[in-house]
This record gives C-alpha cells, sequence and structure tokens, in this order.
C-alpha cells in the first residue's frame, strides 16, 4: 500500500509549489496508470514515492513504512524510460546489478559491515550471498533473455534492453513496483508486447503497480485506476478514472475501451 497525506514539494528555486496538501492511496496489489502532461510532475510523484527526492511537508508512506528523506526504500523497484544499463556489462551482469548493490549497502541503503556481500579473489562481488542468484537465471528466462545473457547492452535491441531492466528490478522481489514511462521509446508492437507481459507479471506476482505514461490508449490498457494530473500545483481531491476492464489481452479491442480512453481525451483536454 502506498499513502501520501499531506504532501508539499517544491523543486528548489521556485516558488510555486508543483504538490500543495496533496494526498493519495494505493491499496495493496493495485495497478494504477499515472497520466498528465509533460513537466506536471508526473516522474516527481515516483521519486518521491521511492525517497530519492524529499518533501517539504506531509508524509509518504509505504506498506507501513514511512519514505525516508533523500534515501531510496530498498524494496520499492524504479524502472526507468532510459534503461539504466551498464554499456561494459553483460546483459545478466546488468540483471545482477540490483543484487551486488544490495550486497554491498543493504537492503536499507546502510553499507553492510558484516560477510554478506564480501568481495571475492577476482574483485567481482560474490553473489551467491546476497539474496537468490538463482533468481537472476529465472528472470532471464521468463523475459526471454536467457540466450542472451552473455551480450552486451548495443547487441540487443531496445524492448530487450527494457526487458533487461524491469528483470534486473523484479530479481529483488520488490513490493512495490514504479514504472516511469518505460516503453514511450519503443515501436507499437515491441510496446504491446510488453505492456502485455508487464500484465501478466502483476497478475503473477500481485506487486503493487504505479505505471506513468503520456499515452492515452497504454494507460487505459493497463490502469484499473487512473491518476489525472494536470496543471501544478497538485492538491486533494485527486482526479481518478475507474477503470475496471483493464488488465485483459481482449480489452483493446473492446468498446469499452475506446469509450474510457474517449472520456480520459475529455478530461485530458479540459484541464490543458
Amino acid at each position: 500500500m502506498i499513502e501520501i497525506l499531506n504532501l508539499d514539494f517544491t523543486y528548489p528555486g521556485q516558488t510555486a509549489p508543483l504538490f500543495d496538501h496533496f494526498s493519495w492511496r494505493v491499496e495493496r496489489g493495485d495497478f494504477w496508470s499515472v497520466i498528465g502532461p509533460s513537466g506536471c510532475g508526473k516522474s516527481t510523484l515516483l521519486h518521491l514515492i521511492v525517497g530519492v527526492r524529499a518533501a517539504n511537508g506531509g508524509t509518504v508512506t509505504v506498506n507501513g513504512e514511512n519514505v525516508p528523506r533523500k534515501k531510496n526504500r530498498g524494496k520499492t523497484g524504479l524502472v526507468l524510460q532510459d534503461y539504466g544499463m551498464l554499456p561494459w556489462a553483460t546483459v545478466r551482469e546488468n540483471v545482477e546489478l540490483g543484487l551486488r548493490i544490495r550486497g554491498f549497502y543493504g537492503q536499507d541503503g546502510g553499507r553492510k559491515t558484516n560477510d554478506e556481500g564480501r568481495t571475492t579473489d577476482d574483485g567481482r562481488r560474490n553473489v551467491s550471498v546476497l539474496g537468490h542468484p538463482s533468481s537472476v537465471d529465472f528472470w532471464l528466462d521468463r523475459f526471454g533473455l536467457g540466450a542472451l545473457r552473455d551480450n552486451y547492452p548495443a547487441q540487443i535491441s531496445g524492448g530487450q534492453r527494457q526487458r533487461a531492466a524491469i528483470a534486473r528490478t523484479l530479481v529483488l522481489e520488490p513490493d512495490v513496483l514504479l514504472m516511469d514511462e518505460p516503453f514511450s521509446a519503443l515501436d507499437a508492437p515491441t510496446r504491446e508486447d510488453l505492456e502485455q507481459l508487464t500484465l501478466d507479471l502483476q497478475a503473477e506476482t500481485k506487486t503493487t503497480t504505479v505505471f506513468v505514461t503520456h499515452n492515452i490508449e497504454e494507460a487505459v490498457f493497463l490502469g484499473q485506476k487512473i491518476l489525472v494530473l494536470s496543471v501544478p500545483p497538485h492538491r486533494a481531491p485527486v482526479r481518478v478514472v475507474e477503470n475496471p476492464g483493464a488488465g485483459r489481452a481482449a480489452y483493446r479491442d473492446e468498446p469499452a475501451f475506446v469509450e474510457k480512453a474517449r472520456v480520459l481525451r475529455e478530461i485530458l483536454k479540459s484541464h490543458a
């Protein structure tokens, strides 16, 4: 569960707030889309939830834990648009990356002082003591990357790089998954394939998921509930579109999908 109460946030050097006593609640296991115009604060909202940005006021709680100020909550996974893959590392090494970092710093971001995550003789982190090394291979295979595990990012497609980025997050077994326009740079068939994969994974894992997008059809296809952000500052009450048809592969072909996209488009136009 994500609970935001009376959140205040203003970027340094600016006087107009982005969030002003903003409150929002996401129940455990929900899949939400967040949509709004460019620059409205969609990505900032995710950064506040994960803890890499600090609110000026109010509280952010994730599954009963207060999100620390300017400190990443170790159980919240964040998938970005630009993949964030190390070009000098193989696909498998990139997917292992989160486990290696967790082994060095610990789940709460503090550096380890015991034997967990110790360095081996060849200078590599010992993945076997960091978590579940077999889960790396499981997610590589689950995302169709098993045969590409020894390739480098430049040797695989954009869709495959994004699959690796998602696998790198899921190998950490997050209880909350935040996705920041992860498919916006991909072609339509690849985007739709990864959208369906995201829905399948959420159905399997029941992970609370918040998916930021600027694409109306994507928001409607994925989000059982859709948070609509407009021109800031954002205040309570929030604008929510209920979308019970989301989460089914056939939803795109149904009249209800077209109607929900129309409604959402009209809301966004009225808020512009």
